[in-house]
């Protein structure tokens, strides 16, 4: 799909899409990336405000709609 200019087009299924936020999690280690605690430590605290947000998110949908 897309347009005239040559961009894609965004459709619900690439919103609601979560098979980048899988690969966060379950990718192997890949022996070319640089080894950096910064980084680790970065990826680390992103990892767990996904998982934060992921589990507030079930609650607030389980009291609206429990």
């Amino acid at each position: 799909m897309e347009e005239s200019d040559g961009k894609k087009k965004m459709g619900l299924g690439n919103f609601l899409s979560v098979g980048e936020v899988f690969g966060y999690y379950f990718r192997k280690k890949d022996p070319s990336r640089p080894r950096n605690v910064n980084l680790w430590l970065m990826h680390g605290i992103n990892k767990i405000a996904i998982l934060m947000f992921l589990v507030c998110l079930v609650i607030i949908l389980y009291r609206r709609l429990g």
